[in-house]
């Protein structure tokens, strides 16, 4: 992403002037200093003056309220964090300001990135929900308040809000973003996810944070990319709803299966290599084992304060035993294995199916059902939702394309060349 000729300081001002206009209705931010956006653009002016070229300069970038910083507070979106201050930056934000991003604001997020939803409204119809746990992230990135933000994804709160609020989301392979300083929830599925507007853009934002060196202008990917182009022949892909397919929502297939086709997917009369249900339960018993343990002071101080479903995850996972547990990941491990093979071995580069049950949810009481997102993320998949569908009633309808585990470059150049909106 280039600024062109437009400085740092306009680019910021422009979005602010948007923020004041679509802040009250759409309620994306949980913290947001317009003079020290100001003064961060005006320092990125200052650096191209003197000559320096970074691939995020002056570009504007919100975070979602989990990812540490220190110059702003970290509530994590619960009562008992209010007021919280973190001493350092995560490694992400040192990555980006590195990059020469202006660090607009922190978003908003549900209840200590779960399931309780924070205040944001959907910019597409107030009346729905914007997803979640990512909600502020992707409304912000919706209706023009950024051009780049930050969120996570330990179920489905990356992609689903990316197709709630007809956004371009990426969950990458967990690995391939630092995660220090992002809140511990589940750290089995916790993965940094990213949203924009264009393909292109978000590939960008993914190379700035996962190389291992801070990139320089011109920069290509760390995986290959470098020296071939993963993308120069046409991917084999494959539509495939699977056994989830009675959970779409009426009319939504055929919009889904049409673009899979004129993607070129093939539709698969096969599965996954592991059972859809077993892959979706062991994945709730990890997550709230997890959390359980990785929320027991806020349980123990504050449970009143709690909203009754991370109480009830809190409960169901306090029940499963350590060994229990570790048995549990071990079977989870020997799933991941069986669906790489089963990729390499059918040659498949990616899947297409649904990013979400239908477009968002009438309501602001629930942020909408992951289940289309569970697979990808207990098996660590690189999972990319693409907007550019309408559902039947008017909103955004998402689209999302699986790739191989730790193929994240390859899966963001296919859908750079092969797959349009």
């Amino acid at each position: 992403m280039d600024l062109g000729a437009l400085s740092a300081r306009a680019h910021v001002a422009s979005l602010l002037d948007g923020v004041q206009a679509l802040e009250p209705q759409v309620q994306a931010w949980a913290h947001l200093d317009e003079a020290a956006a100001l003064a961060q653009a005006q320092a990125c002016d200052a650096r191209r003056q003197a000559g320096e070229r970074a691939p995020l300069m002056g570009v504007a970038v919100g975070l979602k309220d989990i990812i540490d910083t220190a110059e702003m507070p970290t509530e994590n979106g619960t009562v008992l964090h209010a007021g919280r201050r973190p001493t350092q930056d995560a490694a992400l934000v040192t990555r980006l300001k590195q990059a020469g991003a202006v660090i607009m604001g922190k978003t908003v997020t549900t209840e200590l990135a779960t399931y309780a939803p924070g205040k944001t409204r959907n910019p597409h119809r107030l009346t729905h929900t914007p997803g979640g746990s990512s909600s502020g992230s992707a409304a912000a990135v919706a209706c023009g308040m950024v051009p780049l933000a930050i969120g996570s994804q330990t179920n489905g709160s990356t992609i689903r809000p990316g197709a709630f609020c007809g956004v371009v989301s990426f969950k990458p392979t967990r690995a391939s973003i630092d995660r220090t300083g992002v809140l511990v929830q589940s750290p089995s599925f916790d993965t940094v996810g990213l949203f924009a507007r264009e393909v292109s853009d978000v590939a960008l934002l993914w190379r700035v944070l996962s190389d291992p060196a801070p990139p320089a202008q011109g920069h290509t990917a760390h995986d290959g990319a470098a020296t071939t182009d993963p993308a120069a022949t046409a991917p084999r892909l494959v539509w495939m709803p699977g056994p989830l397919r009675e959970r779409l929502e009426p009319g939504c297939e055929a919009l889904l299966l049409s673009r899979a086709r004129a993607w070129g997917a093939a539709e698969s009369t096969a599965d996954l290599p592991c059972g859809m249900q077993a892959l979706v339960d062991l994945h709730r018993l990890i997550m709230e084992a997890e959390i359980a343990r990785h929320f027991a002071h806020e349980y123990a101080t504050g449970a009143a304060q709690l909203s009754a479903s991370l109480r009830g995850q809190i409960e169901r996972g306090r029940e499963t035993s350590d060994a229990e547990l570790m048995a549990a990941r071990s079977e989870l491990a020997s799933m991941q294995s069986a669906v790489d093979a089963w990729m390499q071995a059918e040659a498949i580069d990616a899947w297409v199916t649904a990013s979400a049950p239908g477009p968002a949810p009438l309501g602001l009481q629930a942020t909408g059902d992951p289940i289309f997102c569970t697979a990808a993320t207990a098996l660590d998949l690189p999972a990319l939702q693409i907007p550019g569908l309408t559902a039947p009633n008017g909103l955004p309808l998402g689209i999302q394309v699986i790739g191989r585990r730790g193929c994240d470059a390859q899966l963001l150049a296919i859908a750079s060349r092969w797959l349009q909106p």
